[in-house]
């Protein structure tokens, strides 16, 4: 399969190449609206969804499992992203609610850990549990 070989286009004096086109005429016609006229127009609104602010999430964080305060202070960010959703400030409220959510995932991940560490303590017998359970001793 042979490709033929590009032929570039003659360079010539004019900035613009002749070509065959054919040009359209600009026709702009600016209408005046009398005053009694009803004028319509069109409004577009883009719908975007309200931030989150992960309240649910952090009240539990903050009973359950709160790892060195991070479910209280996960439920600070998410009363602050909730106040800047009430006063309409969108990009305050999602960074006040993504650092909230990432609080809240810290404090679910190290108290995950730390219970697996407990129980792996446990299992092993580095924690002797059996002692404490005996009547008597």
């Amino acid at each position: 399969m042979e490709n033929p070989p590009y032929a570039f286009p003659a360079r010539s004096n004019q900035p613009f190449p002749h070509h065959n086109y054919e040009h359209l005429k600009e026709e702009h016609e600016i209408g005046v609206v009398s005053p009694g006229a009803t004028v319509s127009s069109t409004v577009i609104s883009m719908y975007q969804p309200p931030p989150r602010d992960h309240i649910i999430w952090s009240i539990f964080s903050t009973l359950y499992v709160n790892f060195c305060c991070l479910g209280f202070m996960a439920l600070v960010f998410s009363v602050k992203a909730r106040d800047r959703k009430v006063v309409g400030d969108h990009s305050g409220a999602s960074s006040y609610g993504s650092t909230a959510k990432c609080l809240n995932i810290m404090a679910l991940v190290l108290s995950l850990l730390l219970f697996i560490l407990i129980i792996v303590l446990v299992a092993t017998g580095v924690i002797a549990v059996t002692h404490a359970m005996q009547p008597g001793v």
